[in-house]
């Protein structure tokens, strides 16, 4: 049965998607008109308290509403900026200027369930800062006219604290990015958010809400330059709460140090030189640990060898009193060895068969207590609870890439370094939708560069205006995205010219590929969607079927505009990314189709054919009667009713019609 929704381009509609889900399971709880029976649901759900009155929970006004505006759909769309991106061919990196809960809409499509980690730093709730104004539907005023965003930046409000809902604000601007961003993290993916004390304690009940009071990992502190607050208590700190998606899933503190990798990469090599000397070979890799102590940190003293490999000597006592107590004698003295005042750690079974396993060090007689050996291939990396950020070295940073005072109170890229390299590996992707000066950006490219990492980043920043009067604004930056981007611009402008000052034959022709692969990012825009049938607005006065009828003639009527006047790129993009194609997606022509301009167009995981011609010739649709595997879109009007019908039989599900 035909809907309006099956002719809007919108991004997935999250609310009927949880719906149907419901349906699916639970179909008794429906009607026969097919809604909702929320006394059912009460029945099955909260049998004993439906008359109840009082119950714990955290509500707040707009909340209901805040939710609802997370999974209503966006018709949004986000063109690509050549002009502004740097070396995207050799990039999968993306900056997207744009309102961020509408982005993070349209990146559903595409990159749901595929985020490892997300950081933000978003608005702390002080008085001064701003919060969104979430009014970006289509079907009312539209965000980009109501803000003038192309010209002047967009307009947000100020949250006072006389306004009666100061808190309600703030968290109605949070709930909403938090729900939609929850659902493109993966399941063993990880979320880090920057807050102070104005919020903390909403943001953590918050967050128990949208992630689960299981899924809490822990609560960072930042400790920072003193302030110079007027109390007699200075703060100091700030926070970075994290949750994970799923503590269920594969944790993702497991991974093993990278520390730990290069240690044992040079243990092996260090191996083959010295063979059986074990003395000389420890020798050599302690020197060499003492060497790189910097690019080794919590694994330096990992330099004991044998000839199962590195190792350092642990802990054999037991943690609290009521350890085990038995008698290991010393194998040169033959005499009992020392016991802990608390007892061993192990039962004296595991003690034995470690013995025999060479798995426990022995002191040079019975008084010395006996070590276990804690293999590097096991260790466990580790984020302690206080993190030091050197607030001036992140502002000199900012300072020397842009130039005095552009951006105030930058976030520390070597703590986000510190944060990503314990969460991610290789090819992960990271987001922040609250991009300020891109600093997730410099500490992912900078990383990668230290340990060889793929990672890539994307990074969303409202287009906000900068203070006329600012120095940012004195400096051409017209708009805080405009420092996001220049940013990342000069940190790879600046590795670049290092590399090449080191190594002048790096960027050769015949090199230069390989060592540009990831140094560079492509920018997007958030911007009106390609066509006009999003403006539609259907008479309540009539029936669906004359709605949509209503609706063809709309899109037959104003679409006719797109034969001369659409971007063809723009409409490619749009298209691809509300079928779920990642904004790294590549095309390709086709050359099997001489009657119409045919891509493939791929990601990573998926690729179809795709067509934007106004007509689509007979002998386009002939050829799918042979090739019946093949996915194909194009445009609605190109089609009449013939043709539409043979595809439809051809291929099925597989051809999409816009």
């Amino acid at each position: 049965m035909e809907n309006i929704k099956d002719y809007m381009p919108e991004s997935p509609d999250f609310n009927q998607e949880r719906l149907d889900k419901l349906k699916e399971l639970f179909p008794d709880l429906f009607t026969s008109e097919n809604k909702l029976n929320t006394e059912e649901l009460k029945k099955l759900v909260e049998p004993d308290s439906i008359s109840e009155t009082e119950r714990y929970e955290f509500r707040w006004f707009g909340k209901s509403n805040a939710k609802r505006n997370a999974f209503t759909p966006s018709n949004a769309t986000l063109i690509y900026d050549e002009e502004r991106s740097v070396n995207p061919t050799d990039s999968e990196n993306i900056i997207i200027e744009g309102e961020n809960l509408e982005v993070l809409k349209l990146l559903n499509s595409a990159y749901r369930e595929k985020i490892k980690c997300i950081y933000i730093d978003p608005p702390y709730n002080t008085g001064k800062d701003f919060v969104y104004s979430d009014n970006f539907t289509q079907d009312k005023k539209a965000y980009w006219e109501d803000s003038g965003i192309v010209e002047d930046g967009l307009k947000i409000d100020t949250n006072t604290e006389t306004d009666g809902r100061y808190h309600s604000n703030w968290l109605n601007m949070m709930y909403s990015r938090l729900l939609v961003a929850r659902q493109l993290l993966r399941e063993d993916g990880v979320i880090f958010m920057s807050i102070d004390d104005n919020e903390i304690h909403h943001l953590r009940k918050l967050c128990d809400e949208i992630f689960g009071e299981e899924n809490f990992v822990g609560n960072i502190i930042l400790q920072t330059a003193t302030d110079n607050n007027p109390s007699q208590i200075n703060t100091e700190h700030e926070y970075i709460l994290c949750y994970a998606k799923s503590k269920i899933a594969q944790p993702f503190w497991e991974a093993k140090s990278h520390a730990s990798d290069l240690i044992i990469s040079k243990y092996e090599e260090l191996k083959t030189i010295f063979q059986n000397d074990l003395s000389a070979l420890q020798v050599e890799l302690r020197k060499w640990i003492k060497q790189n102590k910097e690019s080794l940190p919590r694994v330096t003293h990992y330099d004991n060898v044998d000839e199962r490999g590195v190792y350092h000597d642990a802990d054999i006592a037991n943690t609290k009193f009521g350890g085990y107590n038995y008698e290991i004698l010393h194998p040169k003295t033959q005499l009992p060895c020392k016991i802990p005042e608390k007892g061993f750690r192990f039962p004296e079974e595991t003690m034995r068969r470690m013995i025999l396993q060479n798995e426990i060090v022995f002191g040079n007689d019975e008084t010395t207590l006996i070590k276990p050996k804690k293999r590097i291939e096991n260790v466990k990396d580790v984020l302690r609870t206080v993190i030091y950020e050197d607030g001036r070295g992140s502002t000199k940073v900012v300072n020397d890439l842009l130039g005095r005072g552009v951006f105030d109170n930058p976030k520390s890229q070597t703590v986000l370094q510190r944060l990503f390299d314990f969460v991610t590996i290789e090819n992960d992707i990271v987001l922040d939708f609250f991009g300020g000066s891109g600093t997730t950006g410099q500490a992912i490219t900078e990383l990668n560069i230290e340990d060889g990492g793929n990672r890539k980043y994307i990074l969303v920043q409202l287009p906000e205006k900068t203070d006329e009067k600012s120095e940012a604004y004195k400096g051409g930056y017209k708009k805080i995205s405009d420092i996001t981007i220049e940013r990342n611009k000069r940190v790879i402008e600046k590795l670049i010219a290092t590399k090449e000052a080191e190594q002048p034959d790096l960027f050769t022709e015949e090199n230069k590929e390989e060592n540009l692969k990831g140094l560079g990012f492509k920018v997007f825009k958030l911007a009106k969607s390609n066509f006009p049938r999003v403006d539609f607005a259907p008479d309540p006065a009539k029936t669906d079927a004359e709605n949509i009828e209503l609706l063809k003639k709309y899109i037959a009527e104003k679409e006719a505009q797109l034969v001369n006047a659409f971007n063809r790129e723009e409409l490619l993009t749009e298209i691809l990314l509300k079928k779920g194609f990642n904004l790294n997606f590549t095309t390709e022509q086709q050359s099997q189709f001489t009657k119409n301009e045919i891509l493939l167009a791929k990601d990573s995981e998926k690729e179809t054919l795709i067509c934007l011609d106004v007509t689509i010739a007979p002998e386009t649709v002939e050829y799918f009667k042979t090739h019946k595997d093949q996915k194909f879109i194009c445009l609605e009007r190109a089609l009449d009713t013939t043709k539409k019908y043979n595809l439809k039989h051809y291929l099925g599900e597989l051809v999409d019609v816009f």
